[in-house]
């Protein structure tokens, strides 16, 4: 592939809108510069010497499908990440959620879950896992047979663990994994409270009413009317008085949904439903 070939934005649209009316995947809303890094980067790595050819490829192989969703959406993830924000959950999310008899928490846009084992080792640690359900939802079904396996590379847990302890946890963080050769293996007590299916934010509709959604670093991938819509989404699948997390740089200020939320915590991106 030339240096000097990019995917124009009549190729995008095209593109994009074939993907849709063939496979389902809805695309259209998000940041046309970030679909067109992605994009590009594609035809490069796999070597493909003209758009039409790429487009050809990936319309006549549907195997091409998974990879091409793989590659485009984004899978950056650690467990605990941003430890304060984990902290502000336990403290001021965790004593509200044991106050219910059931607690159903949705981690939209999960990627390989390490998002949704830190929630569940917190939940442990504040006794509430036994009566907790997490449903983990990604577009790429790929990502979330990781999630499924909670097998990790043995060389992230240093991280986790510092991760772990800067967010409050104060037990032993090698205690929730067995360790074999280079990868690490989380415990089946954590994922066994686990749903994991794909769903398309875009698309997909509500599917039960939660006390806790998580979608961080999701949004800001997406154009402003496709944000609106998948928090209008959100904000319909939480219960009043239920909480809404995003990503540090995500916010909900100028979102229609915005003035039936108030912040629990003036730094990290965490919202009640007020009404």
């Amino acid at each position: 592939m030339e240096k000097n070939l990019h995917i124009q934005d009549d190729e995008l649209q095209l593109l994009l809108n074939d993907v849709m009316q063939k496979y389902g995947y809805d695309f259209l809303g998000y940041s046309e510069a970030s679909m067109k890094r992605r994009i590009d980067r594609l035809v490069s790595i796999d070597r493909f010497p003209s758009f039409a050819e790429f487009r050809h490829h990936l319309l006549s192989n549907e195997a091409y499908l998974q990879r091409f969703v793989e590659e485009i959406t984004v899978n950056v993830t650690e467990m605990f990440r941003d430890p304060s924000f984990y902290r502000v959950l336990r403290k001021q999310v965790l004593p509200v959620l044991a106050t219910h008899p059931f607690v159903r928490i949705w981690h939209a846009g999960c990627s390989t879950g390490e998002e949704v084992y830190s929630m569940a080792i917190l939940l442990e640690e504040a006794n509430l896992l036994h009566k907790s359900l997490l449903y983990a939802t990604d577009i790429n079904p790929g990502v979330l047979q990781k999630l499924q396996s909670g097998i990790f590379p043995i060389a992230q847990m240093r991280q986790y663990s510092e991760n772990y302890i800067e967010s409050g946890g104060t037990g032993d963080f090698s205690k929730y994994y067995t360790a074999k050769y280079n990868l690490a293996k989380f415990n089946e007590s954590l994922n066994s409270k686990m749903i994991v299916s794909t769903h398309n934010l875009v698309s997909d509709r509500s599917f039960n009413e939660f006390q806790l959604i998580f979608c961080r670093n999701v949004l800001i991938y997406f154009d402003k009317p496709l944000q609106d819509k998948v928090l209008g989404l959100f904000d319909e699948s939480l219960e009043t008085l239920g909480f809404l997390a995003l990503g540090a740089k995500e916010h909900l200020t100028f979102s229609p949904i915005g003035k039936n939320y108030q912040p629990v915590n003036g730094r990290e991106k965490i919202w009640r439903k007020m009404y």
